[in-house]
């Protein structure tokens, strides 16, 4: 079942698992497809089921006693299991089910390796918790971020926990960040694996604890193992203590962006 990213360590395993769900979210794009509603205008659709299906397949026969988390299926595996997967089968499902090509596919082992995969960019993001690469045409390079491009991605979808004192569109109308920054709105996660491979200055979101977020994590893992400034949009570590997000490319975005946010520009 493993393809070229074959190996017994965690990050080929993370790998595989992101591409196999990333072939399979290829394969059923512009079809007419099923939709299974979550409620609140949330819904999923056959390819994210059929994602997560083959995701959680790579990784029951690479990690047989391992806990699961997926978006779709829920938790599996024993509730105490010392190791625990996150998939997120398809991040981006509007964008997807709206014929637009911004989605990624989240594997992320908590507190350890992660991928996310590209799955019309052809790429896969992976990490094993130290260092991180990105796969493309056969071929791996280690991923440098990068604040050159002025690009911060915002995530404007709710819930807003933090409003009315952190509002994200409130920050794209302030003089200030849009003279030295310029928002894009990606709407997926994969804009966090932009981040970690320079296309992305920052990325900035509301929320609560995201660290073991089915949709965060592998992004997360990404950019901490690439070395860019990762915090709550409050400043505290990501984690219980934290809210949302703010993932820079280097200390000066970060610094600025935390002004902006807390109101000291």
């Amino acid at each position: 079942m493993f393809d070229s990213y074959a190996g017994t360590d965690d990050a080929a395993v993370a790998a595989a698992a992101a591409r196999a769900g990333a072939d399979v979210v290829r394969a059923m794009y512009g079809r007419r497809l099923a939709r299974i509603d979550k409620g609140g205008g949330d819904f999923a659709t056959a390819a994210d089921v059929e994602a997560e299906r083959t995701i959680l397949g790579v990784l029951h026969e690479a990690r047989p006693d391992d806990a699961v988390l997926g978006e779709e299926s829920g938790p599996r595996g024993a509730a105490g299991a010392a190791r625990q997967w996150l998939v997120d089968p398809l991040c981006g499902t509007l964008n997807y089910a709206a014929g637009t090509m911004a989605v990624a596919v989240n594997v992320a082992l908590r507190g350890g390796a992660a991928a996310v995969a590209d799955p019309f960019g052809g790429e896969v993001f992976f990490t094993d918790g130290k260092t991180a690469w990105v796969r493309r045409d056969g071929a791996d390079t280690l991923l440098v971020p990068s604040a050159a491009t002025g690009l911060v991605d915002v995530n404007l979808d709710p819930p807003f926990p933090g409003a009315p004192g952190f509002r994200a569109v409130d920050l794209l109308a302030r003089p200030a960040f849009v003279e030295r920054f310029r928002p894009r709105v990606l709407s997926t996660t994969l804009a966090l694996a932009w981040v970690a491979a320079g296309k992305r200055a920052a990325y900035v979101t509301d929320g609560g604890d995201l660290s073991g977020s089915v949709h965060f994590a592998a992004g997360i893992a990404l950019c901490g193992a690439a070395g860019c400034v990762v915090t709550g949009i409050d400043g505290a570590p990501v984690g219980s203590s934290g809210r949302g997000l703010v993932a820079a490319a280097d200390a000066g975005t970060h610094r600025l962006l935390m002004s902006m946010i807390t109101g000291r520009s």
